[in-house]
């Protein structure tokens, strides 16, 4: 009961950051299942398992308020999946102590590109066709391989792109559902085949995998509110030193000092 309520309060929190921002929920909560000592596909495959009814509450709301841009979404969505199942089949087939501190460096260079992003400004222009794929087959890719990146990859680059604040966080939470399906869908095909070796404890993490979607459930319908009641620059600095931290903590355990 105390890992679910544990695991809980950091589903809700990261699915509150997400669905405002439209990224971290993935990041933060794979970094505390690392911190946790969870091997690096055991928490991927348990945030993607979250994420199947994290990502359908956000991007319903997100579908309910009309942040969505259709045309964006249909050339984002299936570069997405392809490096998605990539990055699944690559994280399983490397032992998790071998893969973990790779994991560790990505989630920690995510955490200061977001507090880099926050003294930045966000333009507003129409997004160029040729960045679509390769950002989100790029997105996909890392998003299955580091247990999180969707959000921080795809939502940063097409900003950074020019493309508006709103239909951005609308489409990437709602194409995120099809991600995380089909990132749930190859560590399953990956389990069930004999190639994920490693994969026979993962039923030892379910407490922390129900966690995560009862939190992030209960969180989904607040995203609006949290994006008209706190400054993004605010969220960016807290949830990127947040990951800094915890990265860094990883990496002490890593080396043998903590």
């Amino acid at each position: 009961m105390q890992d679910f309520l544990l695991f809980a309060g950091v589903g809700f929190l990261a699915q509150i950051i997400d669905g405002a921002l439209g990224m971290a929920y993935g990041v933060v909560c794979s970094t505390v299942l690392l911190s946790f000592g969870v091997p690096p596909a055991h928490a991927s495959a348990s945030v993607h398992a979250a994420e199947l009814f994290t990502t359908a509450a956000s991007g319903s709301a997100h579908l309910y308020h009309r942040n969505i841009d259709w045309r964006l979404f249909v050339r984002l969505a299936p570069f997405g999946i392809i490096g998605g199942c990539i990055g699944a089949y690559v994280l399983t087939s490397f032992d998790g102590n071998v893969v973990k501190p790779f994991v560790t460096t990505y989630l920690a260079l995510v955490g200061c590109w977001l507090i880099f992003r926050s003294f930045r400004k966000i333009p507003s222009n129409p997004v160029p066709i040729k960045v679509i794929a390769p950002l989100g087959a790029a997105g996909g890719f890392l998003d299955a391989a580091g247990g999180g990146g969707w959000g921080p990859i795809v939502t940063t680059g097409l900003l950074g792109a020019g493309a508006p604040p709103r239909y951005v966080i609308g489409t990437v939470n709602a194409s995120e559902f099809l991600i995380a399906t089909a990132v749930s869908l190859s560590f399953l095909i990956a389990l069930l085949s004999g190639h994920w070796q490693a994969a026979g404890s993962y039923l030892e993490h379910a407490a922390a995998v129900v966690g995560l979607v009862f939190g992030g459930i209960l969180a989904a319908p607040f995203a609006g509110w949290v994006t008209k009641s706190l400054k993004e620059r605010f969220l960016l600095r807290a949830i990127g030193c947040l990951i800094v931290l915890l990265a860094t903590w990883q990496t002490l355990q890593l080396v043998g000092v903590a």
